[in-house]
């Protein structure tokens, strides 16, 4: 790996000796310079080792592009968690074969099911520092869209000079707000097979009730298999496809876990805000997410309605609505933490720090004074277009989303691939693909004709002169249209569309501009009246976009310097790049509810919860199992049970569901799924007395899969003794 600016690494050697142990999503690179802590906490490995990417422990960790997994056997199994894995047990499930109630269990590899379209197993190959080659001399001398145009031609070469080795996906990520960048080569593996989900009643044991909540008693866990073709390289879905042999994979523990024991969790968070400005920080909350809150009631509340009585919709939609039920239960947390709170009164305190020390110095305040102001003013400017945009969106019915990127593809497909936006290039045709064959199994035209006609009728009713012209014109919608006359406008414009047969959305691409625009497809109609005002949207974005990019940098870079003369730590806030956080299994005391959490749950909470209804409906094979003890080899002798969940002082977010959590010797002792709802906010503020992380117990995995399940040749498969 290449070397880092010397202020980021005096940053990172600071971040040595201040660290807490139970804050910090660490990059691996960045673990040596922690050694200490790490040892310290009770790792037995050397913290240089996990630095390597290409060697044990860490290149058994992948993504699956939204969440995280791990190899467990020699013959590329794969396992994560059940909520990971739902999308394809949803789209694989019919009213005469319900796997999302019933669970799944393949025999043997002929038996595995494709899982859903655009499926991925990434393996990450090598990471390079590519900074210089991201902001060089000419990118420096830019603002605006000339900026972003030039980052993205900078990216776009990268990437394609990476991904001449065949099989792989290369990406480039921005670190600290874009001072730092770094690019990622992953093997990316197409041919994943659904092996095995517990029934629903384990791996979504409690629901939306208990979701975020402790104590906790839910089997989340599934198995994917990644298979590749005969040559060993990835490959589309073949019968001739081989399982693919990872370099290295997980073994299950060899000695029980205990309280206070160490563990860590290396995976794929998602996305932190750690660092915000205040001013983003108060329209997060002030604004954004209370909007998004009552977005996701309206729908969830809709899709409940118009699903009721209909099996397959309602099988339709269960992964959507466990998407929406689980972001919204989130953010309700983040608001509950925050509402009353000193947290933004804090971030204004430090953010007047920083600026004053910035400008107590002549050099700092000329190389960053001015970009402060000018960062607020730009996402005050961003923040306003939101407002007036975002509820046009949440009215645009799905296939006219879909009309949409269909136009700008083929639109795209007229320029030199290398000179195409972003997410049109031929790399990503087969995602495109993917997308438009999934919605097979995730579209109904009732439920979203109600979903869109709903949201439209609030969008109509603002004031006019907030309205966008051309989607009003593009779906023959006027301010202020009551319900019935949108619901009617509706049904002539679905009526006049065959984008929801399969075939026909398949159809479209490779297509010609002069195609879509001698189309009287309703939808495709639409998407290209839209497209000069989507093109000139996208361009204002841009602009906007590149001047903001611009200062926030400054004002990072001046974060970074400040935390260095302070000898305060510093990592980067997570952006779906392989992290590593270290602590311990601890319970809490008190409670988010007054009670003392104890580190571990057990079957007897399971028995304790069932109801035999619902969300609490634990399979009758199981209750009986636990009414027997039959406990095997499983049960830990302190507890006189076989443990579920336990809480950890790990440092996670969205991203880590599926992540390994590992003992001190790096042997998996259960897989990251949650936290608990009033530490939530740590994406924002973080709180090392609140923050716990819930864990699948691996013991528990494995009793339900052999006492229960009898999913005993898997067992055998990951060597479990």
């Amino acid at each position: 790996m290449k070397k880092y600016s010397s202020l980021t690494l005096a940053v990172l050697a600071l971040a040595a000796g201040a660290a807490r142990a139970e804050e910090g999503m660490w990059m691996p690179s960045q673990l040596p310079q922690i050694a200490a802590p790490l040892k310290a906490a009770g790792l037995a490995l050397d913290p240089a080792k996990l630095k390597e990417l290409t060697e044990f422990p860490m290149a058994a960790v992948i993504s699956l592009g939204g969440c995280t997994a791990s190899f467990v056997s020699p013959q590329g199994l794969v396992v994560t968690n059940h909520h990971c894995a739902y999308g394809s047990i949803q789209y694989n499930s019919r009213p005469d074969r319900d796997l999302i109630k019933n669970g799944f269990l393949a025999a043997t590899m002929a038996d595995e099911l494709p899982a859903a379209p655009g499926s991925r197993v990434f393996v990450t190959v090598e990471v390079k520092d590519v900074t210089a080659q991201i902001i060089d001399a000419k990118v420096a001398a830019l603002t605006g869209k000339a900026r972003v145009d030039a980052i993205e031609a900078n990216e776009k070469a990268l990437v394609a000079a990476c991904e001449k080795d065949t099989g792989h996906r290369c990406n480039v990520y921005p670190f600290f707000g874009g001072v730092q960048y770094q690019l990622i080569k992953q093997m990316e593996i197409r041919d994943v097979r659904l092996v095995h989900a517990p029934a629903d009643g384990v791996g979504k044991f409690g629901g939306d009730t208990d979701n975020w909540m402790w104590p906790r008693h839910t089997g989340d866990y599934s198995f994917y298999r990644a298979y590749v073709g005969p040559d060993g390289k990835p490959a589309d879905f073949s019968k001739d496809n081989k399982p693919y042999q990872p370099k290295h994979h997980l073994k299950l523990a060899s000695s029980p876990l205990k309280e206070n024991d160490f563990v860590m969790v290396t995976g794929y968070p998602g996305r932190t805000n750690r660092y915000r400005l205040p001013v983003e920080v108060d329209f997060t909350f002030s604004w954004q997410q209370p909007m998004v809150i009552g977005a996701f009631e309206q729908r969830l509340a809709l899709i409940k309605s118009e699903t009721e009585g209909r099996k397959d919709a309602e099988l339709k939609y269960a992964s959507t609505v466990a998407g929406l039920n689980n972001t919204m239960k989130n953010f309700q947390g983040q608001q509950e933490s925050y509402v009353g709170s000193d947290i933004l009164e804090r971030k204004q305190k430090a953010y007047a720090q920083l600026k004053a020390w910035v400008n107590a110095d002549a050099k700092r305040a000329k190389e960053w004074g001015a970009d402060f102001a000018t960062a607020e003013k730009l996402l005050a400017e961003r923040q306003a277009i939101a407002k007036a945009e975002t509820a046009m969106g949440m009215g645009s019915p799905t296939l006219l989303g879909t009309a949409r990127t269909l136009v700008k593809l083929a639109q795209e497909q007229q320029k030199p691939d290398a000179e195409r936006k972003p997410g049109f290039q031929n790399r990503d045709l087969s995602r495109i693909n993917a997308g438009l064959q999934s919605l097979e199994r995730r579209y109904d035209e009732k439920v979203d004709k109600a979903i869109a006609a709903s949201f439209l009728v609030k969008y109509l009713a603002q004031p006019a002169s907030t309205l966008n012209p051309a989607f009003l014109s593009a779906l023959g919608l006027t301010a202020g249209m009551n319900e019935a006359a949108v619901k009617a406008r509706l049904d002539a414009v679905y009526a006049g569309s065959k984008l929801a047969d399969r075939a026909e959305r398949a159809a479209w691409v490779g297509k010609q501009p002069a195609d879509f625009k001698a189309s009287d497809d309703a939808f495709i109609k639409a998407a290209v009246a839209l497209y000069a005002d989507d093109d000139a949207r996208e361009t204002r974005d841009k602009e906007l976009g590149g001047r903001i990019q611009q200062a926030y940098a400054s004002t990072m870079k001046a974060l970074m310097a400040f935390k260095a003369s302070r000898k305060e730590p510093l990592y980067p806030d997570a952006n779906s790049t392989l992290r590593v956080s270290f602590g311990k299994v601890t319970g809490r005391t008190p409670g988010a509810d007054g009670s003392n959490w104890t580190p571990f749950t057990t079957l007897a909470g399971v028995s304790a919860k069932a109801t035999g209804t619902g969300e609490f409906n634990a399979p009758a094979a199981q209750l009986a199992a636990i009414k027997a003890k039959q406990y095997d080899k499983y049960a830990a002798k302190e507890l006189g049970n076989v443990p579920v969940n336990f809480l950890a002082t790990l440092d996670t977010t969205g991203g880590n569901s599926g992540s390994p959590v590992l003992n001190s010797k790096a042997e998996l002792v259960g897989l990251l799924f949650d936290g608990t709802l009033d530490a939530v906010i740590a994406d924002v503020d973080f709180n090392p007395k609140l923050v716990r992380s819930i864990v699948l117990d691996a013991r528990y995995m494995q009793w339900q899969m052999k006492v229960v399940d009898k999913a005993d040749h898997l067992l055998k498969e990951m060597g479990a003794q």
